[in-house]
């Protein structure tokens, strides 16, 4: 899978030095991938769930949270946001889901 764009996650990992490796993982991970469902997704990710058009994944251990939309036929996976387990509990991430 292509991922877009690594540079929200080099922005997040700025302010937050220890994600920089679950991120990292991370996205080693996706680049490996050939997802063409949820269903594959989570064969790769266990913990990853889907909001409408969002897939969320759980990354340090729950500690952060990660929110894509995912383009099976396309191959692509558009990070939208990368926050705290705190600030994904406020929801604001969710209208542009």
């Amino acid at each position: 899978m292509r991922v877009i764009s690594k540079r929200a996650l080099r922005e997040f990992w700025k302010n937050e030095p220890i994600a920089k490796q679950p991120l990292e993982d991370w996205y080693r991970s996706v680049k490996k991938a050939d997802w063409e469902t949820f269903a594959d997704v989570r064969e790769t990710f266990r913990r990853a769930d889907v909001f409408r058009d969002c897939v969320i994944f759980d990354i340090g251990g729950n500690k952060y949270r990660l929110i894509a939309k995912v383009r099976y036929q396309r191959k692509k996976v558009f990070v939208r946001f990368v926050m705290s387990h705190f600030d994904y509990d406020k929801d604001s991430w969710k209208s542009d889901c």
